[in-house]
């Protein structure tokens, strides 16, 4: 049985305008819902610890910005829209101690609810709004009169009203423009992760660079190696969100899709399979969530110390000096230290 398609029609503004959303951190997803649903008529106040750099940002576009525990007592609904393993210690020292019946509990992702990394009480509605893309390209795509696709969950339903106010959050943000899907927070943690690990993040990363050090270790051109393995991705990842893997064969030469139908298989074969149901059980079972609270815990120096050793892979070098001569790419350099809310993508 195909799923619902929530849009437009389904989901009513009205349910959200005589309330006073707080929308907890500023990055990525904070700073684009809050735009969006600024945008969209609602009374939004941003809520934030006394020394975040995102205060003067959120500030300078017009937002109310109080302290986190201030803005949960003033909302309604609140959006907990700061990092995984950051979670938990703001909601115990700023969020839970001024939840009371007839608040709404809203997250982007379920992490922190699936992991009970925290505890919510029952008289509160408890529910997921989750943009499928990244905050960036929610506000870009919103401020083009488009959405992006977004899923909706309710994991407490205290007052009969939870799922009206996803909807309406959905709308607010503009997913219901693409189309909104119900999940649980349970399929939406463990597929949104094992999405990233095995396949956009860290499957294609890998791949990515493997092919690289393939072609440059066997004597070609890192340049050639470069638009080879990583620049024509993006054309390649087009066509098939455009018209899925069948319409990306269609489009491509017939040498490069027998290439793709006889050798494929062969590098992501059954071994790779296996590593993948792996990784899922890891996931599923909160193996990773356990090692990944632990790294951020003991302050991320394993982590750290990786970003370092990537952030100097040839690749990264020889794709900088070749993205300066593609004028068609707008290259955006990261400040160091500067807040996500600052930065406006060059992908829509």
């Amino acid at each position: 049985m195909a799923a619902k398609i929530y849009t437009n029609k389904d989901a009513s503004l009205v349910t959200l305008k005589k309330k006073t959303l707080a929308v907890i951190g500023f990055g990525s997803q904070g700073h684009a819902h809050a735009l969006n649903l600024k945008d969209s008529g609602m009374n939004v106040i941003i809520g934030l610890y006394a020394k975040s750099k995102s205060r003067e940002v959120a500030k300078k576009l017009g937002f109310k910005v109080m302290d986190t525990a201030e803005a949960v007592q003033a909302a309604d609904v609140i959006f907990v829209a700061v990092p995984d393993t950051k979670i938990a210690e703001v909601y115990n020292k700023d969020i839970a101690p001024h939840l009371v019946k007839g608040k709404t509990l809203l997250f982007s992702h379920g992490f922190a609810v699936h992991f009970k990394t925290i505890e919510t009480p029952e008289d509160v509605n408890v529910i997921m709004v989750a943009p499928k893309g990244p905050g960036h390209t929610v506000r870009s795509q919103f401020v083009d009169g488009k959405g992006v696709p977004g899923l909706i969950a309710v994991h407490n339903d205290a007052d009969g009203k939870a799922k009206k106010i996803a909807l309406a959050w959905a709308r607010g943000v503009g997913c219901t423009r693409a189309g909104v899907f119900e999940t649980d927070f349970r399929e939406e943690t463990v597929t949104d992760l094992f999405g990233e690990q095995v396949v956009l993040c860290g499957g294609a990363s890998a791949l990515v660079k493997a092919g690289f050090e393939t072609l440059v270790e066997a004597g070609y051109q890192p340049e050639m190696a470069y638009f080879e393995c990583l620049h024509e991705l993006k054309l390649i990842v087009d066509l098939m969100n455009e018209s899925g893997i069948a319409g990306m064969r269609f489009s491509i030469s017939e040498t490069a899709e027998w290439g793709d139908v006889s050798v494929g298989p062969k590098i992501i074969n059954e071994s790779v399979k296996n590593r993948m149901r792996k990784q899922l059980k890891e996931i599923e079972s909160g193996k990773f969530a356990k090692q990944w609270i632990a790294e951020a815990d003991s302050g991320c120096k394993n982590f750290n110390q990786i970003r370092k050793e990537e952030a100097k892979h040839q690749i990264e070098k020889v794709g900088e000096r070749l993205r300066s001569t593609m004028s068609w790419i707008k290259q955006k350099k990261l400040a160091k230290g500067a807040a996500q809310a600052s930065y406006v993508s060059a992908s829509k």
